[in-house]
């Protein structure tokens, strides 16, 4: 099995080629806002072969100090991030209120599935880049010590930081298209690497881990051994809400000098973030080693319960917690040690008796955190039953249920 992982090399230009270095990624998102244009007036009804036919020729004669192949990239990248916003509205329908009631008089929530369609204006690219062809547009020379990299009218060579390069060509890893951005002042080469690693095989498997995602806690973990572990997101939700704080303030002062601040600001939390999963990902995957079956509950779509939103804070957090980022980082660092991450249904996880199997909606007590079933007497803390279904789950997988799930089969009143 293959796994790629992104590397950002860190190069080192002089102040001249750190100036070609800005030229070429702002003619190159110049030319990707172009595309981006086309691409929305066709209706998104585009290939290769037409952009081959319609744009290649007019952006040639319009940019040419710009390579031929990056011309043509431009075309690709464009499409790339048209398939991400594509991706992205397909997972997250547009919900919207009936203005109806159901028997209970709950109201009535139905969704719709979006489209490219929704857009009502081409993608914008806001940050200059540029895309690289490995050996046309890219290379190593001077034995692994240089970069070659094209700019506008010509190729310069660049020292960068190697501590990752030898264990590529060790591994005889393959190099793909490469993206030159500059971040904070400092310009970097995100190069795409492809290793080969072992299949994760189910005769194999060793550890079967259910992990429960939430807000009051991050992870909920429950093995094989019948040991919980809880990590608790007091201290993460605790520095979102200063976050939050601190941009709302400097939003409505509307100051140059806060404006200054909000823009130093982009990012940092997402950044934050982001390290946190690669942590927790990482103590995961190093606690259990090779072997292990991590199983996780598909949170796509799914509705929180309003009723559990009790102020604004908590709504904010319920809305733009990071759970896929943490799904993916741990997806990706579960491979390297051949493990496996199956991501299963989350219907009834929460409210079914891992005991019993009986499953009632009562049973758990949001307030208090705790569930009680009221048919066997089993009690424990809300977020670990969670997690001990989908440890179940992944049991069931393993004997050899394709897709395991709970079903309405199992739910009483």
């Amino acid at each position: 099995m293959e796994q790629t992982l992104t590397a950002k090399v860190r190069l080192y230009p002089t102040a001249e080629q750190a100036k070609m270095f800005k030229a070429v990624t702002k003619e190159y998102q110049r030319l990707c806002n172009i595309v981006s244009q086309w691409v929305f007036d066709q209706h998104f009804k585009v290939n290769q072969k037409k952009f081959q036919k319609e744009m290649y020729h007019p952006l040639r004669a319009e940019s040419p100090a710009l390579n031929s192949l990056m011309v043509q990239s431009t075309y690709r990248t464009v499409e790339a991030r048209y398939k991400t916003v594509r991706t992205q509205l397909s997972q997250h329908p547009y919900r919207y209120n009936t203005g109806k009631k159901n028997k209970n008089g709950e109201e009535i929530w139905k969704s719709v599935n979006r489209t490219l369609e929704w857009l009502w204006k081409p993608i914008h690219f806001k940050r200059p880049q540029a895309d690289y062809v490995r050996n046309s547009n890219y290379s190593f020379v001077k034995k692994g010590t240089l970069l070659s990299l094209n700019v506008l009218g010509q190729r310069i060579k660049v020292p960068f930081n190697d501590r990752y390069t030898q264990s590529w060509f060790d591994q005889k890893a393959k190099l793909g298209t490469a993206k030159l951005v500059c971040l904070k002042g400092h310009w970097f080469l995100h190069i795409p690497v492809t290793f080969d690693t072992d299949d994760w095989q189910a005769s194999d498997n060793q550890h079967i881990v259910g992990i429960d995602r939430g807000l009051r806690q991050v992870m909920t973990v429950y093995d094989e051994q019948d040991k919980t572990k809880f990590f608790s997101g007091r201290a993460i939700a605790y520095k979102r809400k200063k976050f939050a704080y601190l941009r709302a303030k400097l939003q409505s002062a509307g100051t140059k000098s806060a404006k200054r601040h909000l823009k130093k600001m982009a990012q940092r939390e997402n950044r934050w973030m982001s390290d946190v999963n690669h942590r927790l990902s990482k103590t995961l995957v190093n606690h259990y080693g090779k072997n292990t079956l991590f199983v996780l509950e598909d949170l796509t779509n799914v509705s929180f319960d309003e009723k559990n939103q009790s102020n604004r804070d908590r709504n904010r957090d319920l809305h733009s917690w990071s759970f896929y980022d943490l799904q993916t980082k741990l997806t990706y660092k579960a491979k390297s040690q051949r493990s496996q991450v199956l991501i299963v249904s989350a219907k009834y996880t929460s409210q079914r008796c891992p005991k019993c199997g009986q499953t009632r909606k009562a049973n758990r007590n949001h307030a208090l955190h705790l569930y009680q079933c009221k048919h066997c007497g089993f009690t424990t803390n809300d977020d670990r039953v969670g997690a001990m279904n989908l440890y179940d789950l992944g049991k069931r997988y393993l004997s050899g249920e394709e897709k395991p799930k709970y079903t309405l089969n199992n739910v009483t009143d």
